[in-house]
């Protein structure tokens, strides 16, 4: 399946003109849970200082999980297809993976905040794990877009709950690893 890979590696999750397959947007779904799950896994540990804010923590998980990912995906996909991927798939499993990626983006602005002494860098790890959370259950009413669904009183309980089992799976993730 060959693809433009401009339009592969930058295309929207939502476009008018062309709406990403089932497959894809699944994939970067799964691709963002993951990524923010491990973000907050990495993040709720750290201990702030004035120094010592958990950026290069936060970076560092990001960027090694989609590596893995990136992998990972790429392997299971040659073994669906039963071949070696061509260049467009290799790029669509590339981007696929970039939500990973993305997971770090807002915590590691809003700990450089507290780096640079414009919030307290313990407030800030405060403020950063509940925008991950926040991100997490947010993904329902990216899912209810993507079925062309409107948001309903029941997106609210899917939300609340999402967020709910994710914070149980950083909370055994932590007590485990940690």
């Amino acid at each position: 399946m060959e693809t433009d890979s401009h339009a592969l590696l930058h295309g929207p999750l939502f476009s008018h003109r062309r709406p990403l397959d089932n497959e894809n947007a699944a994939s970067r779904i799964s691709a963002y849970i993951y990524g923010n799950i491990l973000v907050l896994a990495a993040l709720v540990p750290v201990t702030t200082s004035d120094e010592h804010v958990g950026i290069l923590v936060v970076l560092g998980t990001a960027l090694s999980t989609f590596v893995a990912h990136v992998f990972a995906e790429a392997v299971g996909q040659s073994v669906r297809e039963r071949s070696a991927l061509t260049r467009a798939e290799k790029l669509r499993e590339l981007r696929n993976s970039v939500p990973i990626l993305s997971s770090a983006v807002l915590p590691c602005t809003i700990l450089a905040i507290g780096l640079l002494g414009w919030i307290e860098p313990r407030t800030a790890q405060i403020v950063a794990e509940v925008a991950v959370l926040v991100r997490i259950g947010g993904i329902v009413w990216v899912i209810g877009r993507l079925k062309g669904e409107s948001p309903t009183r029941a997106s609210v309980v899917a939300a609340v709950l999402l967020t709910v089992v994710a914070t149980a799976v950083v909370i055994v993730k932590i007590l485990f690893t940690h």
